[in-house]
């Protein structure tokens, strides 16, 4: 249902000065929401990761389940054929934390492998399009965006186990084709992705160090070669943030501003391309897990809160990047 009102509003607090107005809760009792799509009727399209389903959220605060999707599954985005793509990360265990119910290492039993999957919005249809690439499985897709020409940039996350964890990678792959191709391997992990307006540039969030990763594209799916920092990586870090916060995943602004939704602080950070910290705007839930941008020139965005169980949106000062198959 659509709950709003001034109470709830005022829970929501700005940051740095910068004023959010007309904060609406769309959606409530999520079963830990992530991966808005922004529909052009108004409705969002996002994925219920506890409850292994993807839900749309009407204008008039209806929820209908589209499809149940056995594992977790995690980011979404709409496909140049209009069918939403979904990361599965293949399944957590869930603990109570402070009252919110959080992933964990999963359990053999919990836990049934990574996946890119395809959801047709209209009858519900899950195919599975890719669970490997080359002889190594995927582990835990997370989050994904779509290029101009179609490919299919994600982030694999890995998976926790009780005594150890995976590190991230970033992968390339044209849907129709199939096959996957790894870009960068090596992330502590690798979480939200996006790309500039230009597309000559893919952002990636480090979940963990809270660091925002820039990579240079050489020609499509394919990373610029630079000077190695330390380990052999590939990208730079434009950005990392103090104290103890993680990021998770993020849209791009307009002005090729990258907002991530950041964990513990409970906020959106914005960072400018040269790695600024433009502002943080607080949400009031520490698990703020994504953001997506809807509405009238992009300016209203759209906000899981997975702690709280809620969608929420509100007005944002700048317009966000139009997504390709979705805005433009």
């Amino acid at each position: 249902m659509i709950a709003h009102d001034q109470s709830t509003s005022t829970h929501y607090k700005k940051c740095k000065g910068n004023s959010m107005a007309n904060v609406r809760v769309l959606a409530t009792d999520l079963a830990f929401p992530e991966g808005p799509v922004v529909l052009p009727d108004g409705s969002v399209v996002l994925v219920e990761i506890r409850a292994q389903q993807l839900t749309r959220v009407w204008p008039d605060g209806r929820k209908e389940v589209v499809a149940k999707m056995p594992g977790g599954p995690n980011g979404a985005a709409m496909g140049p054929d209009g069918k939403i793509y979904v990361c599965n990360n293949g399944g957590f265990s869930w603990t109570a934390s402070r009252g919110t119910m959080m992933p964990g290492a999963p359990a053999p039993h919990e836990y049934i492998g990574g996946s890119i999957q395809r959801v047709d919005l209209k009858t519900g249809k899950v195919e599975t399009l890719a669970e490997r690439c080359g002889e190594h499985p995927l582990k835990g897709p997370n989050d994904l965006v779509f290029d101009k020409q179609g490919g299919l940039w994600f982030t694999d996350l890995g998976k926790r186990r009780a005594r150890d964890m995976d590190v991230g990678a970033v992968y390339y792959m044209q849907p129709n084709a199939g096959e996957v191709v790894e870009a960068v391997f090596g992330m502590l992990p690798a979480n939200g992705i996006g790309l500039s307006p230009d597309e000559k540039t893919v952002y990636v969030a480090e979940t963990p160090t809270a660091r925002l990763w820039a990579y240079d594209l050489a020609a499509r799916g394919e990373v610029k070669p630079g000077d190695v920092i330390y380990r052999g990586e590939r990208g730079k870090p434009i950005c990392g943030l103090g104290g103890y916060q993680m990021f998770d995943s993020l849209a791009v602004e307009a002005s090729g501003n990258v907002c991530v939704a950041t964990l513990i602080s409970g906020c959106i950070s914005v960072i400018a391309p040269d790695g600024k910290l433009v502002e943080q705007v607080e949400t009031g839930d520490r698990v703020t897990t994504n953001i997506a941008f809807g509405g009238p020139e992009l300016k209203t965005a759209y906000i899981t809160l997975s702690g709280r169980g809620e969608l929420i949106a509100m007005d944002w000062p700048r317009g966000g990047l139009p997504l390709n198959f979705l805005n433009k």
